[in-house]
């Protein structure tokens, strides 16, 4: 796996029809989709979710193998998670079973629903950062969270705070691949030995990257400070968030398909 196919974070510009989108809108519409995949049970269950993703991503227009490249990195835990589900799974149609493992049409059925929830679900998640630029979902996040300052919580706050994490991850990401190749040229290897042999290699890139990690935090600060960032507390926006038709009809179909998928798996039609 290479760090270029970590692409968590990263907004890709368009003018598409999700890139329109309030981002509120897309915060609840991702909401339900996650919520309609824990609901899905059947193949034609995860068929409906997989029609509204792929027409999600078609109207997005963002590349399809930007999304395949960054499921990369989530794909050994997603088939660990199925192995795991395959063997441990108990059923009544026992297929294989070898000392204490036992292999179950359920235990198949269960593991192979699970990589497609796992990879679903990240790839859901990834268009959102790919639509919605940073300042985006900072306003979308606050405005969603807004009731909680009745109870003193720091809205603004927090809402930045998940914004430039999510943001730093690319910056983190480009910063390691930079070290890695400084530190190649200098003899290092990375990509032989066994799993602890290559852990081990990695240690000497962790106090280089805090420092970075920290310079770029610090020089962060400075340039909010420089534009005089004093927090959420009258604060103003160059764009105000408003709900349109289009924000309307996204929700009222994201919700027509979460109902439908779990009212087809509770009936198991």
């Amino acid at each position: 796996m290479a760090l270029k196919d970590i692409t968590l974070g990263q907004y890709f510009p368009g003018h598409s029809l999700v890139h329109r989108l309030d981002p509120r809108t897309k915060l609840i519409a991702v909401t339900l989709y996650i919520v309609a995949l824990f609901l899905a049970d059947y193949f034609y269950t995860y068929a409906i979710m997989v029609a509204v993703l792929g027409l999600s991503i078609a109207i997005s227009h963002v590349p399809l193998k930007s999304i395949l490249r960054g499921l990369k990195p989530v794909l050994f835990i997603a088939i660990f998670t199925a192995v795991l589900n395959l063997f441990y799974t108990p059923g009544t149609h026992v297929l294989v079973q070898v000392w204490i493992f036992t292999i179950t049409l359920e235990g198949i059925l269960n593991a192979f629903f699970m990589v497609v929830r796992i990879m679903m679900l990240i790839a859901g998640t990834f268009l959102l950062t790919y639509t919605t630029s940073p300042i985006l979902l900072t306003d979308g996040l606050e405005s969603l969270m807004n009731p909680l300052k009745k109870i003193h919580v720091p809205v603004h706050e927090l809402a930045m705070m998940m914004s430039i994490a999510l943001r730093f991850i690319p910056t983190l990401i480009e910063e390691t691949d930079k070290i890695m190749s400084a530190q190649r040229a200098r003899g290092a290897d990375f990509e032989s030995g066994n799993l602890i042999q290559r852990a081990k290699a990695l240690i000497p890139l962790l106090v280089p990257l805090f420092i970075s990690a920290f310079r770029r935090a610090d020089e962060l600060a400075v340039a909010m400070e420089c534009r005089c960032y004093h927090g959420g507390e009258g604060r103003t926006r160059l764009r105000q968030l408003r709900y349109q038709g289009i924000d309307y009809a996204a929700l009222a179909f994201f919700l027509v398909i979460t109902v439908l998928v779990g009212v087809l798996g509770h009936f198991g039609y």
